[in-house]
């Protein structure tokens, strides 16, 4: 078996308002939409799919009560990104920060509540 991808898929109970936060907010582009329920987002050579249900995403409570995320979105200019979605009115859950581990990150989350972790390795250079 050779996989050559893996595409995630969030629940959302408006997706015409998911497909706007992707796309508008976050500056992502709209792939395809089949009928009123299934879009797929590319984000740059990446896809993200989103499907209408009807109820909330069970997942969504237990990531935020857990500290964890839905979505790991590496970059390449994370101080770049995290001023743009400032300026856009964009509510961080974590401020960007440097990691233990290495990496600049912040989240957010979208419009259905999926948390969103933006993230850019720190050269060897610069202060963790």
């Amino acid at each position: 078996m050779r996989v050559t991808g893996v595409i995630p898929q969030l629940r959302t109970t408006d997706l015409q308002a998911s497909i706007d936060f992707y796309v508008n907010t976050l500056g992502f582009e709209l792939d395809f939409r089949y009928s009123d329920f299934y879009a797929g987002i590319r984000i740059a050579n990446q896809f993200l799919h989103l499907k209408l249900i009807d109820d909330p995403d069970p997942s969504i409570g237990f990531v935020a009560a857990g500290d964890h995320l839905h979505l790991f979105l590496p970059t390449d200019d994370v101080a770049a990104d995290a001023k743009r979605l400032q300026q856009a009115g964009i509510e961080f859950l974590k401020p960007m920060a440097d990691t233990p581990w290495g990496t600049r990150e912040f989240y957010i989350a979208d419009n259905q509540g999926h948390v969103l972790c933006f993230s850019q390795g720190l050269d060897e250079n610069e202060p963790a």
